[in-house]
């Protein structure tokens, strides 16, 4: 079993914050990431009202515009080798999967049967460059965060899992952890996931005393001026 410098609470203390909030709190723990290790291309978000999940990352790779070279029962072996890499992780965990079609989202690996799988699994919701579907019948609680929606799931097949996928732009390998919601997803390195409710303190902190000052009346540039100047004193 793997040796994590954190623990499911940590994980789940992370989801009382938006991703954006966990991006703002990695350019403080983490400032050579600021440019890279999160999304940034929008998504098709399911439900929008659902809060934010984190969890390890389980990746793979799907394909659904052709059909498989592989034999029925070999596509059955790698459906179900796929079903038993995300169900072994000892912490919750993010189904991470790259469609690698020319066009990404021909066919949707998931709905209303791969949500309710994967929810009974243990994992928490998915992240993918691929299409979803069935929007109405997806397992409650389930987070879908994809490329597109798409009404079929054409000849929709996992190709590979276990090694490292981009979604969107984010580069994320097997056990990475990830924090996503409705505004995309961010890989947080293993050793800042204890530093972030620190970071996100310290922010809070010098954030409000700008806001304060810009909800006054009379608020004007030289206000904003001393707020500014206050914000960086506070450490």
């Amino acid at each position: 079993m793997a040796d994590y410098p954190f623990t499911a609470d940590d994980l789940k203390a992370l989801c009382a914050w938006d991703t954006p909030t966990i991006c703002n709190a990695l350019e403080l723990t983490d400032p050579e990431r600021r440019c890279w290790g999160f999304s940034y291309r929008q998504f098709a978000i399911a439900d929008v009202t659902l809060p934010p999940i984190c969890g390890l990352a389980r990746v793979g790779t799907i394909r659904a515009a052709a059909p498989s070279a592989r034999s029925k029962d070999a596509d059955r072996a790698a459906r179900i080798g796929w079903y038993e890499y995300v169900a072994a992780g000892a912490l919750p965990t993010i189904a991470i999967l790259e469609d690698i079609d020319p066009t990404p989202g021909v066919g949707a690996f998931w709905g209303e049967v791969n949500t309710n799988v994967h929810k009974g699994l243990g994992v928490l919701g998915c992240v993918t460059s691929g299409s979803i579907r069935d929007l109405d019948m997806i397992a409650p609680g389930f987070q879908l965060i994809a490329g597109s929606i798409n009404p079929s799931h054409a000849h929709v097949h996992v190709v590979e899992f276990g090694k490292p996928v981009t979604i969107h732009g984010m580069a994320t390998a097997h056990d990475d952890v990830v924090h996503a919601d409705r505004h995309g997803a961010v890989v947080i390195p293993a050793a800042s996931v204890k530093k972030i409710p620190a970071a996100i303190e310290l922010l809070t902190r010098k954030e409000a005393v700008i806001l304060e000052m810009a909800k006054k009346p009379g608020f004007n540039v030289e206000i904003l001026k001393d707020a500014l100047r206050r914000a960086d004193d506070i450490h």
